[in-house]
């Protein structure tokens, strides 16, 4: 008996019976004969969607996977999208990718489709990191980009970011209008998928250089790092792009002494070494810290496939590497980037930094001892990006960041970028060291002068079409019903990023919030204590963001402060998942 559903039955038989080639159609029959319905299932019963990061999936046949058909139809809905846009317009793209498996065939697939409906093409000669690709679209005038990644997603992912013009992320409404463009498409057969080689040039080693030497620009402790040029350094690209510009900047940098952890210097997509390539993950650097401890490294660093991300870990006071997370470093990163402009008299009052609403609020405090605007913007780095190009020759940005181990350092590109973010890290721990303090250190005296602040993040991962609607509901649910106490304390304040409000519950005062909307929703305690729960826009899961904070006196009390907080937020998650 048919186990499917007819509109999935109905889907499967466009895909049969349409042009697509005999291996798909092959595959397909094969899991029908072996009545593989779930499967089939959740690889038809929706075409993918641009989500916050774009398009990403498991690779594989069907329209709700990641194949040449689904990246072929994007890359036709974003050319069309282009030439209405830039109509009677010379327009050009750049296209790059990672080492996910698959990622140089489709990445031909999308250039053959765009120069196909007669757009230039710039295609990277091999794989390059996302933030370069950013670079190129500034640099090269072009409209838009496509970078070929699933970030830090499972080896079976692989995904397709689309950029605009000015380098960033596309961003609403423009990502809804090339979905709707991509919707129009009646039919893989109004793909244009004949190549044009006259309209593609091979990019590289040029763009490099230019890149690179925009990075050397942003170093802003040279005395430091040349006294501390020997500092120890063990970086891992953990199979990825950043495996030559990490340590080619580090190099131009004035770092003599890079250990790279030479297992996982080689580009691989099935990722041999790791479980995950998530450098928020400890197993992916557990290689690294075995290095580090090895050649008694001062500074452990590690970057996610397409190096938008890092990790990394330095030593505590009993000479012990830990890992920072997101928050951590982001925080020492924006603190540091302030204090150099401060000292050296360069803050005007026309400087701002960017974060986003889950991330760290001890950001916040320590832009506004600096004088420097803190703007935050919802969970994705498209949003700062968007923000830094509305700001663009109006106010100086001097950095951003993100929980989830993004962060930019200067304006050359519109995306979080972990090859500046290594180069600013380990001349970070160089001006720490020259001082007689170490980046832990730095991180203990930043808690004492603007207060100890934990951020712990949950995930509730809910498979398939039925862990959609389970999402959803549970979401529903928070908005019908919020918490009226979190981890002992009162609920004060509710914000909805959808609704766009913000309401008071002691006066029932409702005030707008000046974001795009969003499926997001932020409850903040009397105790200063504020969650945030929102889906995931590029995995199936809902997220849990807790955050608390105290006073802390002195460094000394750091461990027994921390133990209070964690537990403060362990119930808090507790009772939310309940």
């Amino acid at each position: 008996m048919n186990a499917l559903d007819p509109a999935v039955q109905s889907k499967i038989d466009q895909w049969l019976n349409g042009s697509y080639d005999e291996e798909t159609k092959a595959e397909i029959r094969q899991k029908l004969d072996n009545e593989k319905f779930d499967e089939l299932t959740d690889a038809f019963y929706k075409d993918l969607e641009f989500g916050t990061g774009g398009l990403r999936g498991i690779m594989g046949v069907g329209s709700n996977r990641v194949n040449k058909y689904t990246f072929g139809m994007a890359t036709q809905g974003l050319s069309n999208f282009l030439k209405k846009q830039y109509s009677g317009e010379h327009i050009k793209v750049v296209i790059a990718h990672d080492c996910r498996n698959n990622s140089v065939e489709l990445a031909n697939v999308v250039a053959n489709v765009f120069s196909a409906n007669g757009i230039k093409v710039y295609f990277f000669d091999a794989l390059r990191p996302t933030p370069e690709l950013s670079f190129a679209i500034r640099e090269l005038g072009c409209k838009s980009g496509v970078m070929l990644t699933a970030s830090h997603n499972p080896k079976e992912y692989n995904g397709y970011k689309a950029y605009g013009a000015d380098g960033g992320q596309l961003v609403a409404p423009y990502d809804k209008m090339v979905m709707e463009e991509v919707q129009k498409i009646a039919s893989v057969d109004e793909v244009k998928f004949e190549r044009d080689n006259s309209l593609i040039e091979m990019i590289g080693a040029e763009i490099d250089e230019k890149y690179l030497d925009e990075l050397v620009k942003l170093s802003v402790s040279k005395d430091a790092i040349e006294r501390q040029k020997n500092m120890k350094i063990v970086f891992s690209p953990i199979h990825g792009t950043s495996r030559k510009l990490v340590p080619a900047a580090l190099e131009r940098f004035g770092f003599e002494n890079v250990i790279l952890v030479e297992e996982q210097m080689s580009a691989d997509g099935n990722f041999p070494t790791v479980i995950y390539p998530n450098p928020e993950e400890k197993e992916a650097l557990d290689m690294a810290l075995n290095k580090a401890k090895k050649v008694d490294a001062d500074l452990v660093m590690a970057t996610d496939p397409d190096a938008d991300r890092v990790g990394i870990a330095v030593k505590n006071l009993d000479n012990e590497f830990v890992l920072l997370n997101g928050n951590q470093t982001g925080a020492l990163l924006i603190n540091y980037m302030l204090t150099a402009w401060e000292q050296t008299g360069k803050i005007t009052g026309n400087e701002y930094i960017v974060k986003t609403v889950v991330t760290s609020y001890i950001i916040d405090r320590i832009a506004e001892s600096k004088g420097v605007e803190c703007f935050n913007t919802l969970t994705g780095f498209k949003y700062i990006g968007e923000l830094m190009t509305k700001l663009e020759g109006k106010k100086q940005f001097i950095a951003g960041g993100e929980e989830s181990y993004g962060y930019l350092v200067g304006e050359h590109v519109r995306d979080k970028d972990a090859v500046i973010s290594c180069a600013i890290i380990a001349e970070m721990a160089a001006f720490y060291k020259d001082q007689g303090s170490s980046l832990y250190e730095a991180l203990l005296d930043m808690y004492v002068e603007y207060g100890l602040f934990r951020e712990n993040l949950a995930s509730v991962y809910k498979e398939g079409k039925s862990g959609a609607e389970e999402i959803q509901k549970i979401m529903m649910n928070f908005r019908a019903n919020p918490p009226k106490k979190l981890g002992g304390s009162q609920v004060v304040t509710v914000k909805d990023y959808q609704t766009s409000k913000e309401k008071n519950i002691a006066t029932g005062k409702i005030t707008d919030i000046e974001l795009p909307k969003s499926n997001v929703l932020q409850f903040i305690t009397e105790d200063g204590a504020i969650v945030s729960v929102r889906p995931s826009g590029t995995e199936p899961k809902i997220k849990f963001y807790c955050s608390v904070n105290t006073n802390l006196m002195s460094p000394e009390d750091y461990s027994q402060a921390v133990e209070t907080l964690d537990k403060r937020i362990q119930v808090m998650i507790e009772a939310l998942q309940n």
